[in-house]
């Protein structure tokens, strides 16, 4: 084995180990965030019990789970009822293998006992794998998670958990294509669908959350729905469906679903972090963004403030999910696909048109993509944002298709 394959496997170990363990754990203190700020939302103390603060609840969950009896009904489908929970934890875990959370580490060539000498040429990027095609993976893969939920509550042979499922499929194409379209705009600015290319595009120009910012918006309300969080979470209605897809799942089996659950909000948290608010980049700062050719202090110490840089960010964005959960009602149905089909995906597709007619003049009067770029972009929507939130007739929104029949007598 040659020293540099031995230096690209040893580096993609690290990275996977990293990154996974890093999510658990992510999990973990989400769960206990939403616990806790839920408390504090509602005026009460949340858990406090188990641990300093409660801090150690999720674990003793964990262990319920593992020694709880698992229980299978007695008409499901036994295979894909085992498979359907699994699908989703995997796809939701392999969303985060292509998003950049730190600047890259410079090349080394060390000797190692056992291993020998381990070269790995080129800087190292803070990320699982860096896909040419990063941005279009995440689009895919989180069109697949649906899968194990819609299975899962056919498998079940429930009609509760058969129209969770049912749900699920119906939201995921609604607001998948309304996510699909605003992010185009992403694609026209950067020239590549590179992740990590979209975010040196937004160090030489503005954080795209300035320049397209009604395509942020309409990403954060459809990352609701692809999550199925508050007050989108139509799918495991509990005072519906009593629970949804999963009501007849027991044990780690059920367990598995709030895991993907949560590990895809992290995940498209961290999307949202890198789409639009610079990913890893520290505002106001050139020093993060020269890459270093030989290991040094610096270059570590660069790295790591990138890294925690990109978790507040990344944080943040998991605080607003929670915020938004216990603070606004569930939606309607046909609310929910009201605002899919006539408000988001028309509005997406008119975005394109005015987004794609500025660059290209942008572009025919020779402005360099800097920070006046952006911020002659930032000052076109500024008017689109605001004839978008006041032209709007929320009333219709919130009425919906159905029409209220006057009672006889």
């Amino acid at each position: 084995m040659t020293p540099e394959l031995k230096g690209l496997l040893l580096v993609s170990a690290i990275k996977v180990l990293l990154v996974f363990v890093a999510l658990l754990v992510g999990v973990l203190v989400v769960i206990w965030v939403e616990r806790r700020g839920a408390g504090f939302m509602q005026d009460r103390l949340g858990p406090n019990r188990v641990g300093p603060l409660g801090l150690l609840q999720n674990v003793a969950d964990g262990l319920k789970n593992l020694v709880k009896e698992e229980v299978v009904p007695a008409r499901a489908d036994r295979v894909i009822f085992y498979l359907a929970p699994l699908m989703s934890f995997v796809t939701a875990l392999i969303l985060f293998a292509v998003i950049p959370f730190g600047a890259p580490l410079p090349p080394f060539d060390v000797t190692l006992p056992l291993l020998g000498r381990v070269v790995h040429e080129g800087p190292i990027p803070l990320m699982v794998a860096d896909l040419p095609v990063g941005f279009l993976f995440i689009i895919a893969i989180s069109s697949v998670a649906v899968y194990g939920i819609t299975l899962a509550g056919w498998a079940s042979n429930s009609k509760y958990s058969l129209l969770g499922g049912l749900r699920a499929s119906a939201q995921m194409i609604s607001y998948e294509l309304a996510l699909g379209s605003s992010l185009i705009v992403v694609l026209l600015l950067a020239g590549n669908v590179m992740l990590s290319e979209i975010v040196a595009a937004q160090q030489r120009m503005v954080w795209f959350v300035f320049a397209a910012t009604l395509a942020y918006l309409m990403l954060h309300i459809a990352a609701f729905a692809e999550t199925n969080r508050l007050p989108f979470d139509l799918p495991e209605a509990e005072a519906e469906l009593v629970a949804g897809y999963h009501a007849e799942y027991s044990a780690m089996k059920y367990a598995m679903f709030p895991l993907s659950e949560y590990v895809a909000l992290i995940t498209m948290s961290a999307f949202i972090t890198t789409l639009f608010f610079g990913g890893w980049d520290i505002p106001f700062t050139a020093w993060d963004e020269q890459a270093a050719a030989t290991w040094s202090l610096g270059a570590v110490l660069r790295t790591s403030m990138t890294a925690l840089v990109f978790l507040g960010k990344t944080f943040f964005f998991v605080w607003v999910f929670v915020w938004v959960r216990w603070t606004l009602p569930r939606f309607r149905y046909d609310q929910l696909m009201f605002l899919g089909w006539k408000v988001l995906l028309p509005t997406a597709l008119a975005y394109i048109v005015v987004m794609a007619t500025a660059v290209l003049v942008l572009e025919r009067w020779g402005i360099a993509q800097d920070w006046k770029y952006g911020l002659i972009l930032f000052l076109v929507n500024v008017p689109l944002v605001a004839a978008v939130v006041f032209g709007l007739d929320r009333r219709r929104v919130l009425a919906g298709t159905q029409r209220r029949v006057p009672m006889e007598g």
